[in-house]
């Protein structure tokens, strides 16, 4: 049996109904759901929790102070063998290299899921999966995303799915 994890990010908004229906029902759906950071508002977080089967969250950047207070900067799973970590690096721009966050998880790592940079992302460095979800809003020339991973007997695929075009 596989395990199929939805992966969101940066959703920047004040109630989780602003979050598009469809991001709302993939989390639903989903084996797992992770937030990346970046909720901005405690009914962002409750939203997403109540929402998913089983969730994993960390705060980001843009986060009030009372909400990173609640949640981690960063959180371990394990999910068929495979450990993943996740986190929303306070830092990052152009030149961001995602092994970079390697030294955030003392314990060797599978995948990375990681949020901050708006930018989806899915690719392998040194025998690592990083993966980035995007943002879960649509905003000028940028679509909301999400990423879909499915672990299957050691194997993982991703999906970066295009959920609500640009404006």
């Amino acid at each position: 049996m596989s395990t199929k994890i939805v992966v969101i990010s940066d959703t920047h908004f004040h109630k989780w109904d602003e979050v598009h229906p469809d991001i709302r029902q993939a989390v639903a759906e989903a084996d797992i759901a992770v937030h990346c950071g970046d909720f901005v508002r405690m009914d962002v977080v409750e939203g997403f929790k109540q929402e998913a089967k089983r969730s994993v969250v960390v705060h980001g950047n843009t986060d009030p102070v009372n909400l990173r207070n609640a949640i981690p900067y960063v959180e371990v799973i394990e999910v068929e063998g495979k450990r993943v970590g996740v986190i929303h690096p306070a830092w990052g721009g152009p030149e961001f290299e995602p092994e970079a966050l390697l030294p955030d998880f003392p314990e060797p790592v599978d995948i990375i899921l990681y949020g901050h940079l708006h930018v989806p992302v899915n690719e392998t460095k040194d025998g690592v999966l990083f993966v980035n979800p995007g943002q879960a809003y649509a905003s000028f020339m940028v679509p909301a995303t999400i990423a879909i991973l499915t672990l299957d007997a050691g194997d993982v695929t991703v999906e970066i799915r295009e959920v609500v075009p640009a404006r």
